[in-house]
């Protein structure tokens, strides 16, 4: 069972070179990039690492909040480019700006989608979301 050192907590200005450090320490592997809303509590937005020494099997996770007034953080596709997706995710349903990403666009969402889904405050319900296969479509078989 993989050993699980600490939880590292960094603001957001630190989060880039304390994940160049640790993956110069040996932890070399993204294995998680997600991001949470701590609503009501300020800085709301949160984003976590999870990274894994292959080596040791042990993991550490970094943990850095950021304000819905501003919402970046430097991108990690410079360390691992397999951070591209999980990045664009986070973006895209949090509104997390990830400064020097190559592709910074939805994902998920149609790109003309406002509002980001899976903030707390989101508002649940409401109107389908149309994407371009269902377009011409919707509204006939209901």
């Amino acid at each position: 069972m993989a050993e699980r050192l600490a939880d590292v907590e960094v603001g957001p200005a630190e989060a880039h070179a304390k994940l160049a450090q640790l993956k110069a320490d040996g932890f070399s592997f993204l294995a998680s990039l997600h991001g949470l809303d701590y609503y009501p509590h300020e800085p709301r937005l949160g984003v976590h690492y999870e990274l894994l020494n292959m080596a040791t099997v042990a993991r550490v996770a970094v943990k850095t909040r950021v304000s819905t007034d501003d919402p970046r953080i430097a991108s990690v596709t410079d360390l691992w480019p397999g951070a591209d997706f999980p990045e664009r995710e986070c973006y895209d349903m949090f509104g997390v700006v990830f400064e020097g990403h190559p592709d910074l666009r939805r994902i998920l969402m149609p790109e003309d989608y406002e509002g980001f889904p899976q903030r707390r405050d989101f508002p649940v319900g409401g109107e389908p979301v149309l994407f371009t296969f269902n377009e011409k479509s919707y509204g006939k078989n209901r």
